[in-house]
């Protein structure tokens, strides 16, 4: 049976006062798997108390919950795990570009600050309905989380151009193709970040990585390219409590992890960029202050 781990060393790199996870999932009991997704994660269900745990493990003060795909676009968990979680917590849903006033009423009230997008198999919602949820976003106040196959952007790059709402591309970017620093779809990528209103984020790494770990170096060094490129426009997550892993084996020491992947930004400040400023930027979050802590 697969068992998280959530305490042990610290990182050997501290995050700061402040530090956002913008990126994980989180479910509690009686909220099924829906038809068209994945399934529930594998092993003990990932619940808020365990990830308070990691929290205080890694050094995290804020997160940001995503719906997961296994419940499609229910999001009766997220918002169970939102008011659960307090004020530390935001969240992203998973909707159709059908929703109802009423329905985003009821997000927002529960700290849904954006709207997902996944254009991979087990989606709930998928890149025909960018512009109609760009829209809504834009008209609200929320940002898009946006998900694909990166092997495709210079394809999507004049539609994601056009997004008037804040937006990310996640997962690092899932070049699934495998990609360089010199390759078009990092130029692309580039010009999409150069457009302000697009943010990157390190988050998943093993999902797309063909060099593999515990160095990822071919996703390393996309990483690096975008951090030096535009420090402003980096955020980082956990991808907790790492959905795809079904055995052990398979399992991320989440300090070693956080480690590699935050050792891909050069310095103290751009760690302070992605970890605090550049998520309450994106996500529209109160400034930190040490009141807070």
């Amino acid at each position: 049976m697969l068992v998280r781990r959530l305490s042990g060393d610290k990182p050997r790199i501290a995050l700061p006062k402040g530090s956002v996870d913008t990126q994980m999932h989180m479910y509690l009991p009686g909220f099924p798997a829906l038809p068209g997704g994945p399934g529930l994660p594998a092993g003990d269900l990932p619940i808020p108390r365990q990830y308070r745990q990691l929290m205080d493990w890694l050094g995290i003060d804020r997160v940001i919950i995503t719906q997961g795909n296994a419940q499609q676009r229910d999001n009766s968990n997220i918002v169970a795990c939102l008011r659960e979680m307090g004020g530390v917590a935001r969240g992203v849903a998973a909707v159709g570009p059908d929703v109802t006033d009423s329905e985003l009423d009821w997000l927002t009230e529960a700290g849904v600050v954006g709207l997902r997008i996944m254009d991979l198999p087990g989606g709930a919602v998928n890149l025909s309905a960018l512009e109609q949820l760009d829209a809504v976003a834009a008209a609200r106040g929320l940002m898009l989380a946006i998900q694909f196959d990166g092997s495709h952007i210079e394809e999507h790059e004049p539609r994601l151009s056009r997004l008037k709402s804040r937006w990310v591309l996640d997962h690092h970017g899932k070049f699934f193709c495998g990609v360089t620093p010199d390759s078009p779809q990092i130029a692309a990528l580039r010009r999409l970040i150069d457009g302000g209103n697009c943010w990157f984020k390190f988050a998943g790494v093993y999902e797309s990585s063909k060099s593999g770990g515990p160095d990822y170096e071919d996703v390393a060094a996309i990483a690096r390219t975008i951090a030096a490129h535009a420090p402003e426009r980096i955020v980082w997550g956990t991808n907790w409590p790492h959905n795809l892993a079904r055995e052990q084996a398979d399992y991320p020491d989440d300090a070693a992890l956080t480690d590699t992947v935050l050792g891909w930004l050069p310095d103290e400040r751009a760690r302070r960029l992605a970890l605090v400023d550049n998520p309450e930027a994106l996500f529209g979050l109160p400034a930190w202050t040490e009141e807070k802590a």
